[in-house]
């Protein structure tokens, strides 16, 4: 019996502790990973985001023609703030391969 104690403390320190941390280490690192389905969810909520995007302009467009005092509420068409993140996605998308309709 009093083998055992030394023998169960060297096992636990060796075996069971590095394995233990190497457990937690493999579960957060594929936790912390998108899915290829996630990826297709992203890329078509940008996709449907673009071409809601270009609606707006094409809505406040024909309202602005009909009236000329209309002052959207709105991101300014073509405003470089809201560019730089587009072309920002466009950049990632082009990284990974893929291209934007």
């Amino acid at each position: 019996m009093q083998d055992l104690i030394p023998l169960t403390a060297v096992v636990s320190i060796f075996v069971g502790l590095p394995w233990l941390i190497l457990h937690y280490i493999t579960k957060w690192k594929t936790a912390a990973t998108l899915t290829s389905g996630d990826e297709a969810l992203l890329e078509e909520l940008y996709q449907l985001a673009r071409r809601l995007d270009e609606r707006m302009d094409t809505v406040e467009r024909l309202v602005a023609a009909d009236n000329p005092g209309f002052q959207p509420a709105r991101i300014v068409h073509d405003s470089e703030a809201d560019n730089q993140k587009l072309r920002e996605l466009d950049r990632m998308f082009a990284e990974q391969g893929r291209t934007v309709k």
